[in-house]
Parts: C-alpha cells; structure tokens; sequence
C-alpha cells in the first residue's frame, strides 16, 4: 500500500513519518507554526502554494473551520471530481 502511494504521489513515506513526527504536540494556534507546517507540506509534495492559497489554509486552521472529510476539502479548495 505504500509502495503505491509513494508511486502515486512521489512522496517517500519516511518523509512524511518524519514530517508527523515533527508536528506532535506543535501549536495549530500559533499562525508562525501553522505557515512553516504549509511550507513544509508543500516542500515535500514538491507542489508550490500560492500566497492567496496559504493565507486561506492560514485563517480556516486558525480559526477551526478545518473540514472534516476529503470532499468538504475539495470544495474548500474550489477543486470538482
């Protein structure tokens, strides 16, 4: 399963149990924690964030609006199946 998902996606699965590691107890409230967590998400997905994207995810976590299921963030993100 992972195997696939490092081929679907590029991302090494050690890189992102290091990235999981990293945020354990981190401050979601803290909007510098919050935007160096953007940077290093989109970093390791090689995948650049607009500014205008940033400051979105930015407000919703800081603001506890997160959704709570995968489509909910496809709408938030103005992205259609």
């Amino acid at each position: 399963m992972f195997e696939n998902l490092e081929k679907k996606t590029g991302v090494k699965i050690d890189d992102v149990s290091k990235l999981a590691q990293s945020l354990q107890g981190a401050n979601f409230r803290d909007e510098t924690t919050v935007r160096n967590v953007i940077k290093q998400v989109s970093s390791l997905a090689k995948k650049p964030v607009s500014k205008e994207t940033e400051e979105m995810l930015v407000n919703t976590i800081l603001n506890d609006r997160m959704p709570k299921d995968f489509s909910s963030i496809e709408k938030m993100m103005g992205k259609k199946r």
